[in-house]
């Protein structure tokens, strides 16, 4: 078995964007209620005819660009979703179609908006584990399509778009590139969050969700640190789901994070699901604000309610 890293990172968003004041012009609101509450300013929306594999496919050609590689030099795909419309052909085979890669595994995971970090851990095993020697990894949600644009709890959270990530072997690492994952779910809480009906239509229960990230996420982010040998004043970020600035800032505090850069992108990007963490982490990256091969903590949290998370080595 061998250590893995990520190589290079990529992002994309739609180019329509929706602020508060668009939506107080369909829904009962105003930019001070969205603000105060989520502390979201603005989101992308795809159009009707920008499926979720497209936005995934343009993320991933970003990271592949990054990393010096051609699509052929993937072997895996694994693509973290809750949005795809269709179940076969899956949303990785898609995008390896949209790529023209060559014969790639192709998986999607569904863990809501903890997917990418799920994602990231599973080609982080099939790396160590000699299954796979070159994966792209891709957060991709189009959560507009299944928001009910009558609910002002739901719709104004919402956004789309897409992240990567390349996952390689990286042997000669004195610090694991991908820490071990530290992952579970809390069943008796999975109506907490839903995507559910035909079609489809995102709802949840919010202030139980509130109580249980803020209450409950601190401890279980510290463990992660503890698995990768890193104490929490040493991350130089931390990147958790997109959820809720409410959220964002009371667990980055009680995680003890006091020198870490914190990802806001849900100020400007909305909740976009799996999406989320890969975003934020790209955009940190391209603005230079994580030094190379600083300690990061991934954090995704969501429906089912699960979570994942992994302390990762900025590329």
């Amino acid at each position: 078995m061998t250590g893995t890293r990520i190589a290079a990172l990529g992002h994309y968003q739609p180019a329509k964007v929706l602020t508060n004041h668009d939506l107080a012009a369909m829904v009962d609101t105003s930019d001070t209620w969205i603000s105060s509450r989520v502390g979201i300013r603005t989101r992308h929306m795809a159009g009707p005819d920008e499926p979720v594999d497209e936005l995934a496919a343009h993320a991933g050609a970003k990271a592949l660009a990054s990393a010096g590689l051609t699509p052929a030099d993937i072997d895996l795909v694994l693509v973290a979703t809750s949005t795809a419309i269709d179940r076969s052909p899956n949303t990785a085979a898609r995008v390896a179609a949209r790529l023209s890669m060559g014969s790639p595994a192709v998986m999607d995971l569904n863990v809501v908006c903890a997917g990418f970090t799920h994602a990231l851990a599973t080609a982080d095993h099939a790396v160590r584990a000699g299954s796979a020697s070159r994966v792209l990894v891709i957060g991709a949600d189009k959560m507009t399509a299944i928001t009910d644009w009558t609910d002002r709890s739901t719709c104004v959270l919402v956004g789309d778009g897409a992240g990567a990530a390349v996952v390689m072997a990286d042997g000669a690492a004195e610090e694991p590139g991908i820490g071990p994952v530290l992952w579970g779910s809390v069943p008796e809480m999975g109506h907490a969050v839903r995507i559910e009906g035909s079609p489809p239509v995102f709802a949840q229960e919010g202030q139980s969700v509130y109580r249980w990230a803020t209450t409950q996420l601190p401890p279980i982010a510290r463990r992660v640190c503890e698995r990768a040998g890193v104490t929490p004043e040493e991350l130089a970020a931390v990147v958790l789901h997109q959820a809720n600035l409410r959220i964002i800032e009371p667990v980055a505090q009680k995680i003890g994070a006091i020198n870490a850069v914190i990802a806001r992108d849900v100020v400007d990007s909305g909740n976009t699901s799996a999406a989320s963490i890969p975003m934020a982490l790209s955009k940190l990256v391209d603005r230079g604000e994580i030094p190379s091969g600083g300690p990061v903590l991934l954090f995704g949290f969501g429906g089912n309610l699960s979570y994942a998370g992994q302390v990762i080595r900025c590329p």
